[in-house]
């Protein structure tokens, strides 16, 4: 499933690209999910909330113009993907500045439009498994392979990573758990520890040491199930 954003002030042209993206969908057998904007005031504000994966945006708009909005759309969403619809190649170099994966020449083609969607349907399929995150600072994305960890501290989570990095979200533990569970390779070893079992280094009856070095405990009676699901993790890989 990809989520889209359209953003343009023209209604035709919003209206001519979500009928494409329908086309392209039904020819791919892929799902969409589209919301469609007239200015990027809007579109800002609903990504608050929403986290698209690719954004359609006008470069030339009342108001706040395509290029602005997507410089603050990438000051907190690193990884969306940027696609501009414009008039006019003239704005193709400050495309770079807000690292835009494509820019579209209106009146926009279905061919160049499939062409734009095949890239960033593939992109999305090659990734490694993958979390966006919710942080302080914007949305982030963390490889499942990177995290060691994750502990709850009261109404936050820690991420805690490979690098010797911690991310932070405000967010409580529970709603990861089911989005991680033990195929994703996680076990719940302590009612505030999410470990990832690949990133294990040692284990006893009580603690674990991951790869980095850092130590976290195994709850009492958890001993047991612990190492079963690590050594069936381990036996998959």
């Amino acid at each position: 499933m990809l989520r889209i954003a359209i953003c343009d002030d023209d209604e035709r042209c919003l209206n001519d690209i979500n009928f494409m993206l329908e086309r392209w969908a039904a020819s791919a057998s892929f799902q969409l999910e589209t919301d469609c904007f007239d200015n990027g005031d809007s579109l800002i504000k609903t990504s608050n909330t929403i986290r698209y994966d690719i954004i359609f945006l006008d470069i030339i708009m009342p108001l706040l113009n395509g290029m602005d909005t997507a410089r603050e759309l990438r000051d907190r969403d690193k990884t969306v993907k940027i696609v501009f619809l414009t008039s006019s190649l003239e704005f193709a170099l400050q495309s770079y500045s807000v690292k835009a994966t494509d820019y579209c020449i209106k009146p926009v083609s279905y061919e160049k439009l499939k062409e734009v969607m095949d890239y960033c349907a593939a992109f999305f399929h090659q990734e490694p498994e993958n979390l966006i995150l919710k942080t302080m600072g914007g949305y982030q994305k963390i490889y499942l392979h990177d995290i060691e960890y994750i502990e709850a501290q009261n109404k936050r989570v820690l991420f805690y990573l490979k690098s010797g990095k911690t991310v932070e979200v405000i967010q409580p533990l529970y709603t990861f758990e089911a989005r991680l569970s033990d195929s994703k390779g996680f076990f719940k070893c302590h009612r505030s520890y999410l470990v990832y079992l690949p990133n294990v280094d040692y284990f006893n009856s009580t603690e674990i040491k991951t790869k980095s070095g850092r130590m976290i405990p195994i709850a009492r009676g958890y001993g047991k199930a612990f190492k079963d699901a690590y050594f069936a993790t381990m036996f998959q890989e």
